[in-house]
C-alpha cells in the first residue's frame, strides 16, 4: 500500500518483525522477546501465558516448552496457536496467528545445550503444569536428576521447540488520539502469497 512506509515498510513481514525486535532489545528493560501465547482447550476455552520467543526464522516463530505441559497438549490437539509481542517502550505490538509444528531435531538439541545446567536439569525435574505437593518435592526431583545425569543431561524427549507458521500477522503502532496505525498481513495457506490491509484503529 502506498502509505505503508517508515517502520511498516518492506515486503517481508518476518524481517519487519526482526527489525522491531532489534529495536526493542535496545529499549525494553526486561525480556523484549516475551510473548503472550494463546491456545485453546478441548472445550474451546482459551489459555494465555508468557513464554520467550527464541527465534524468528525465515517464515516461522520458534519457542521451546515441555510438550506434556498444558500449552504443549493444547497445541498438539489443535495444531494452532496465537501470540502477541508488546513493547511498551516502543508503543508497538505484533499479533500472530497460525499453525504449529514441533522442532525435535538438532536445532532443539543445540538450544537445549546452550541453556544453563540448572535449567537443563530443571526441564527434567518439572512435570510442567502438573499438581505437586510442595517446593521441596520439586527440589528433591532436581537432586535426583542431578545424581542421574551429572553435568551432561540430554534433552528430554518431552521437551523441544514449537514453530508457529503464521496465516495472519498484524503490526500495530500507537498513534496520537488513539488513531493507531495497523497493518494486517494475511494468507489462506502457509505457501500462499501475503495480502496486506490497513485496518481502522
Amino acid at each position: 500500500m502506498s502509505d505503508r512506509s517508515g517502520i511498516f515498510a518492506g515486503e517481508d513481514p518476518f524481517q519487519i518483525a526482526r527489525n522491531w525486535l532489534a529495536e526493542a532489545e535496545q529499549s525494553e528493560p526486561n525480556d523484549p522477546n516475551a510473548i503472550a501465547l494463546a491456545t485453546v482447550d478441548a472445550q474451546g476455552l482459551p489459555n494465555a501465558r508468557m513464554v520467550l520467543l527464541k527465534e524468528i526464522e525465515r517464515d516461522t516463530f520458534v519457542f521451546y516448552t515441555n510438550y506434556t505441559s498444558r500449552k504443549g497438549e493444547e497445541i498438539a490437539a489443535t495444531g494452532k496457536a496465537a501470540f502477541v509481542l508488546h513493547w511498551k517502550s516502543l508503543r508497538r505490538q505484533i499479533r500472530v496467528r497460525g499453525i504449529t509444528e514441533r522442532e525435535e531435531g538438532p536445532q532443539a538439541d543445540a538450544y537445549y545445550a546452550s541453556r544453563s545446567l540448572k535449567s537443563r536439569l530443571g526441564a527434567w525435574a518439572s512435570a510442567q503444569s502438573q499438581v505437586i505437593g510442595s517446593r521441596m518435592e520439586l527440589m528433591t526431583e532436581v537432586a535426583r536428576r542431578t545424581a542421574e545425569f551429572g553435568m551432561s543431561p540430554p534433552r528430554p524427549p518431552f521437551w523441544g521447540g514449537i514453530r508457529i507458521r503464521p496465516l495472519e500477522m498484524e503490526f500495530w503502532a500507537d498513534g496520537a488520539f488513539r488513531l493507531h496505525d495497523r497493518f494486517r498481513w494475511h494468507r489462506d495457506a502457509p505457501d500462499a502469497p501475503w495480502q496486506v490491509d490497513r485496518l481502522s484503529p
